[in-house]
């Protein structure tokens, strides 16, 4: 099978012509009325917006859906300072074709992740606590679909896979806080494997990245809190008091921080408020770090358009000479 197409690498006068899947469909209006559509293409190298198809062209647009594959014949061309691809045909292929899940982005070989989150479930050492954690993370079926899972849409982490690595790097930064604010450990790092557990019923990685009509009504945070609310019920003996419960309930209902961000309820524990900060953290470096890796956003070098994904701030990557001796001359170029 021919290597895909490296989406990164395309420059203006690049020519393509390779199926891609569509990730979006945006069907828009001209200031006087007339409707046009841009198409988000990708695959698991990255993602390109197409030129818009304007109100002569709909009819090759006509039918097209998030998830579909087509074979696309274009050419990149810049316009305000982002790459496009100005199509010149566009087929949709027969199912079957092309597997979609080989579109996808993906982090890739998840056996690290399950490693250092096994270790660490290890070190749990109240039985009450490692009991509940188990009813998800030693459960077969959780994991195979945990490890697919991608943790946002079109955001941070938006990979197959992507749930498992964030989960790892939130459990990581929560661990070092933890030590420094001397926080309860053991219920810090069961917040973080527990507090994502509502992507599972929230998103569905089928062909695209979507919501499921649970995800769009409910959302992931509520969603998680259901989750263990009702496997707990499920045990004939309850493996935890119900004190215990809430306070894990709360961690899941908390981590995103604020109402207004999608919490129910504002951290009310030390360990809530540590998670909610992890899980912030995690999911906003990695968001620079990839806006970062796409040379498509720095039109001059150094400073990024408004990245959606930062709450539309801009990233700079500009020079650092602070490595040199003394006495050499630096090249005045980033080495990102």
């Amino acid at each position: 099978m021919p290597a895909p197409l490296d989406i990164p690498s395309l420059a203006v006068g690049s020519r393509l012509q390779d199926p891609l899947l569509v990730l979006d469909v945006e069907a828009r209006t001209t200031a006087d009325g007339n409707p046009f559509t841009v198409l988000t293409l990708g695959n698991g190298t990255g993602r390109i917006a197409s030129e818009p198809f304007w109100i002569e062209r709909q009819d090759m647009v006509a039918g097209i859906r998030r998830g579909h594959v087509v074979q696309v014949v274009g050419e990149v061309v810049a316009y305000r300072d982002r790459l496009q691809v100005r199509v010149v045909s566009l087929r949709p292929l027969p199912a079957g074709t092309v597997d979609p899940a080989s579109l996808l982005p993906s982090v890739g070989a998840v056996d690290r992740y399950w490693e250092t989150l096994d270790g660490w479930r290890r070190e749990i050492a109240r039985p009450r606590l490692a009991r509940v954690v188990d009813l998800f993370y030693g459960d077969d079926d959780f994991r195979r679909r945990y490890e697919q899972c991608p943790a946002s849409l079109r955001g941070h982490h938006a990979a197959i896979g992507g749930l498992l690595k964030h989960t790892t790097e939130v459990a990581a930064i929560a661990r070092t806080i933890t030590r420094v604010t001397g926080a309860d450990g053991e219920l810090v790092l069961a917040g973080a494997l527990l507090h994502d557990i509502g992507k599972l019923e929230s998103y569905t990685w089928e062909g695209a990245f979507e919501y499921t009509e649970a995800g769009s009504l409910v959302g992931h945070v509520v969603l998680g809190a259901l989750m263990l609310d009702r496997r707990l019920d499920e045990e004939a003996e309850a493996p935890c008091t119900e004190t215990e419960r809430q306070i894990l309930l709360h961690l899941i209902l908390a981590h995103h921080g604020r109402l207004e961000w999608g919490s129910p309820v504002p951290p009310l524990t030390l360990e809530a408020e540590i998670l909610h900060w992890a899980d912030n953290a995690s999911a906003k470096a990695t968001s620079f770090a990839d806006a970062l890796a796409r040379g498509e956003n720095f039109p001059d070098g150094r400073v990024s358009v408004p990245q959606r994904s930062l709450d539309y701030r801009r990233v700079y990557r500009g020079a650092s000479d602070w490595g040199l001796r003394d006495g050499e001359a630096g090249s005045g170029k980033g080495e990102a």
